[in-house]
């Protein structure tokens, strides 16, 4: 007679452990660069006290306005260059075509002069924007 060996049952486990470890990195590489992702252009901004957006709401256009009036767009493809007042206008209208009620704010530096501000302020009633906001800085207001 023929000597039988036990059979080998295959393993049919998910090994976890090489997956957990990637996770890890993951969550490492994302902690380490989160702080690090600035959103917008840098606008020392005027203190006032303000009610703030609806945070439900459709993402607001923002326009930014640094101490020199360069003009910043943040549905622009690249949020961090300038951007000439044509293409700002007609990149508003574009995004107000496709969502109407999108709301429209303005970030101003608080040191530039007001002149800039109202230039962009002109600029969207050519684009025919019902309604825009200011953005301010609510920390620290005293009247």
């Amino acid at each position: 007679m023929a000597e039988t060996r036990p059979r080998r049952r295959s393993m049919s486990d998910i090994n976890v452990v090489p997956y957990i470890d990637v996770m890890l990195v993951l969550l490492i590489i994302f902690m380490v660069t989160a702080p690090l992702l600035n959103q917008g252009v840098e606008v020392d901004l005027p203190v006032a006290p303000a009610n703030p957006l609806d945070a439900d709401g459709p993402e607001p256009i923002v326009i930014s306005i640094d101490l020199d009036g360069n003009i910043f767009l943040n549905i622009n493809t690249n949020p961090d260059v300038s951007m000439d007042a044509g293409n700002m206008v007609k990149r508003v209208q574009q995004a107000l075509r496709v969502e109407a009620k999108r709301p429209v704010m303005i970030r101003g530096d608080a040191n530039g002069p007001y002149e800039n501000v109202v230039r962009v302020l002109v600029l969207l009633q050519q684009a025919n924007v019902n309604s825009v906001g200011l953005v301010t800085d609510p920390q620290d207001f005293q009247q």
